[in-house]
């Protein structure tokens, strides 16, 4: 099965909210000039803020873990 989690790196992130107009959900926020994550289980995990961040201050880490059966 294929975990998935919005991850954001706020000392990278210069403010600048273009991942906040590209997020479909409205999952991202702008605080004190850094990104934060406002709604996290409403996330699509898309990709379409990490796509879009020019300092890679925002990212989806997937991994796969093990269920039993």
């Amino acid at each position: 099965m294929l975990q998935r989690k919005l991850l954001t790196n706020a000392s990278w992130c210069k403010g600048c909210g273009i991942c906040v107009s590209f997020c479909p959900k409205q999952v991202l926020g702008l605080e004190q000039g850094r990104i934060v994550i406002l709604k996290e289980n409403d996330c699509i995990y898309c990709k379409m803020c990490e796509l879009r961040c020019p300092d890679f201050a925002i990212y989806i880490e997937e991994r796969e873990v093990e269920t039993n059966a």
